[in-house]
């Protein structure tokens, strides 16, 4: 059964996985809720920050504690709030509701997320938002992927997936608004809710047990796909575990501020890291030319967003892009990157891209497969204390090779792979280790039919990516791979361990996994 404010979308046909549900507000004025949303992602020491609230008064309880293994409570007090009416389009134009509370973000609140919590009787419902540092306290800035964040959000009834203007099934919302709360399960991770890497049952239709999961608990199908609470969390408290300080920003500050890394040695970007702007990408480019150091720990670099002036929506048409984008510049298509007609590979800034890899250990695409990545340069001086050698699989017992990965076509000689010729790179690129992935959920018949991933991705990709659909571009699209590699661009590196799931290595104390990052964060490279 569905929680409160769970309500089923058009579409809806009753199944966890391919039905459409979410989570929004009631417009019964004298219903128990109250819900909130900050007015920006990110805030600076001196910022104005602003938050708006939507609930049934006349107060509410608010409490904002930054997060982390011991969240510090900043703020606890008790704010004027009232019910008025939800847009129907909210997920897409915003929620407009009142400003309930503003205030200057003070000097000695730390870099960090900060999680707030809205309460009336019956109710409770959770936000958040990120306080950038003034000037750099760490050597190292995490760079949250609020791209994918916003893209996956659905509270209200709209993301980039699924949405409630269209008049078919498969719709998805091309514009997204920052506008609105985020859904339960993106700010705090649920009680014993499985993470998606999981082998599916040979000969019968593929099972989605995180999917499962939140349909039974009234939380949002997205919640371990993206979000603060999915992956870049649970790295943030291991560094903290082992020491290592970081300070935060959003890809969304990347986006307007291209001097946002200078002064850190190293960026560090974790999870499902799958939007990027044209701006984005030219600011981190630049950086990296001029000597910096990205650790990314993360799967999936796909899609070109742009963002409004406000930086309040996000725009992405994807597989939809090249008939409805209404732009007229074809580079800014908001399609892949590895589409042709925008002339910037994904590989010139990561070395790797998403659509020479994608799917592993879920469904039935690479479901079985190694779950960790088969190492091939064992001497790469991020792998010296990991007890590993040729041919032994990284992370295989926490399956840190799973949900979606970055590849990239490659030959091999005399028992090592080296990238092929044309792939778009910038510069250098070694690759460390490599594991087989897919785009493509086999079946064997109707009985054991994916209706969730099937066909239609490396259908996509065949055609986006190598112009039209085939048998030998479809073969060529599901044929892929997520790889380990170290990148070399200008003066500047990537280290990018391109699986949305190494994180999971952190949390189950997985001890090569962790060797391995601890080193990449706070050692000599080369």
């Amino acid at each position: 059964m569905l929680k409160d404010f769970f309500v089923t979308g058009p579409f809806d046909d009753g199944d966890p996985v391919t039905g459409h549900y979410y989570e929004t507000a009631s417009n019964v004025p004298d219903r128990a809720q109250v819900w909130g949303y900050s007015d920006r992602l990110s805030y600076a020491p001196g910022d104005r920050l602003a938050l708006h609230v939507m609930g049934k008064g006349p107060t509410a309880r608010l409490v904002i504690r930054r997060d982390g293994i011991k969240p510090q409570t900043v703020l606890e007090r008790e704010i004027a709030c009232g019910f008025v009416p939800t847009p129907a389009d909210c997920s897409e134009r915003g929620c407009g509701w009142p400003e309930a509370l503003a205030l200057t973000i003070p000097t000695d609140w730390r870099s960090g997320v900060y999680a707030f919590s809205l309460t009336v009787p019956g109710h409770t419902s959770e936000g958040m938002f990120v306080v950038r540092a003034a000037k750099p306290t760490a050597k190292i800035l995490m760079l949250l992927a609020t791209g994918t964040w916003c893209a996956y959000n659905d509270w209200g009834g709209s993301n980039h997936y699924q949405g409630l203007s269209g008049t078919r099934g498969d719709d998805f919302a091309a514009e997204v608004s920052i506008h609105r709360p985020w859904a339960k399960g993106f700010v705090r991770w649920p009680d014993d809710a499985p993470r998606i890497p999981h082998e599916s049952p040979l000969l019968r239709k593929p099972e989605y047990p995180h999917m499962d999961y939140a349909r039974a608990n009234g939380i949002s199908k997205k919640y371990a796909s993206s979000g603060w609470a999915a992956f870049e969390k649970p790295f943030a408290l291991w560094c903290e575990e082992q020491g290592i300080a970081l300070d935060y920003a959003t890809q969304h500050d990347l986006h307007r501020d291209p001097a946002l890394a200078d002064g850190y040695e190293r960026m560090l970007i974790v999870g499902h890291d799958e939007y990027w702007t044209w701006e984005m990408r030219d600011h981190l480019d630049a950086w990296l030319d001029r000597g910096g150091k990205l650790a990314r720990f993360a799967g999936n670099f796909f899609w070109q967003t742009r963002l409004s002036d406000d930086l309040a929506t996000q725009i992405c048409y994807k597989y939809r892009a090249p008939k409805e984008d209404p732009t007229q510049d074809l580079s800014r298509l908001t399609n892949y990157w590895d589409n042709p007609k925008t002339g910037r590979p994904a590989v010139a800034t990561m070395g790797l891209t998403g659509a020479m890899g994608v799917y592993a250990g879920w469904s039935r695409c690479a479901a079985h497969g190694t779950g960790g990545f088969i190492l091939y340069r064992p001497q790469h001086w991020s792998l010296t204390d990991s007890g590993l050698g040729y041919g032994d699989v990284l992370g295989r017992d926490s399956r840190i090779f799973a949900y979606e990965v970055d590849g990239i076509d490659y030959t091999m000689d005399q028992g090592l792979p080296y990238p092929a010729e044309g792939t778009g790179l910038a510069g250098d690129l070694t690759i460390v280790a490599l594991s087989p992935a897919t785009t493509l959920s086999h079946s064997t018949g109707a009985h054991d039919a994916d209706p969730f991933i099937g066909t239609l991705d490396a259908e996509e990709v065949a055609l986006n990516v190598y112009g039209a659909v085939t048998p030998e571009t479809v073969g060529r699209a599901s044929r892929g791979n997520g790889c380990i590699a170290e990148y070399r661009r200008g003066k500047g590196a990537v280290y990018n361990a391109a699986s949305c799931e190494w994180v999971a290595g952190l949390i189950k104390h997985d001890a090569p996994v962790e060797r391995v990052t601890r080193r990449v964060l706070t050692g000599a490279w080369g």
